[in-house]
């Protein structure tokens, strides 16, 4: 072991007669190698690293490549949005699937999906639990679906730039799953109830935060 202040490097010795030599200096003989390359490297070339020492080829990449910057959140600045105009492109498909099911765009609540989907707070008790989720990619009419939508992107798209995918998408559907169940509390027993506001909802209460976050 060859003992340096702040740290402690292990010298790898080579055989009888063998002799390793600086990859920068080769008119110097030593038996010390960088921790992150394993490149030999003489005490000129080495520098104290969070980890042993590297070579200074390794700490001038290192300080090259530099550290990306993160949100308030924590995560990676993305470079656009990408599952606010997913879930829109869901909400929008499964409107239209309604409308050509029930002939109508304005009473489009007649298709069979809807009637299977919405949520009616006695048959989830019933064990129709799926319509807590499938009710939240529902609407009522076209205007009911554009002002939800308009919602979304406008509230979205600045929390999903902040927070990254994986946490906005888990932001979203915990607060559809929490209007679901303010329904479930104080709706009626058979009132049907459909519509991505829940959720909606649940992004300005996250918009709120990041913001208070950002002062």
């Amino acid at each position: 072991e060859v003992q340096f202040a702040g740290g402690v490097l292990f010298a790898t010795m080579y055989a009888a007669g063998a002799q390793q030599v600086c990859a920068r200096h080769p008119d110097r003989a030593t038996g010390l190698s960088c921790t992150r390359c394993g490149r030999p490297a003489c005490p000129d070339c080495l520098r104290e690293a969070s980890v042993g020492f590297q070579c200074v080829d390794c700490v001038g990449r290192t300080a090259r490549q530099g550290r990306r910057g993160t949100t308030v959140a924590g995560a990676e600045p993305g470079s656009r949005p990408i599952v606010v105009p997913t879930l829109i492109a869901i909400n929008v498909a499964v409107f239209v699937w309604t409308v050509v099911q029930a002939g109508s765009i304005q009473d489009n609540w007649r298709s069979a999906v809807f009637q299977e989907t919405a949520l009616v707070p006695t048959l989830v008790a019933y064990g129709d639990w799926w319509r807590l989720v499938t009710s939240g990619f529902l609407h009522i009419g076209p205007i009911h679906l554009l002002a939800n939508m308009l919602a979304l992107w406008m509230l979205g798209r600045d929390v999903e730039l902040v927070l990254g995918r994986g946490r906005f998408l888990a932001l979203y559907v915990i607060s559809l799953l929490g209007g679901s169940a303010a329904v479930m509390l104080f709706s009626g027993a058979l009132q049907p109830v459909a519509g991505a506001s829940g959720a909606v909802f649940g992004l300005m209460g996250g918009l709120v935060v990041v913001l208070r976050r950002m002062r």
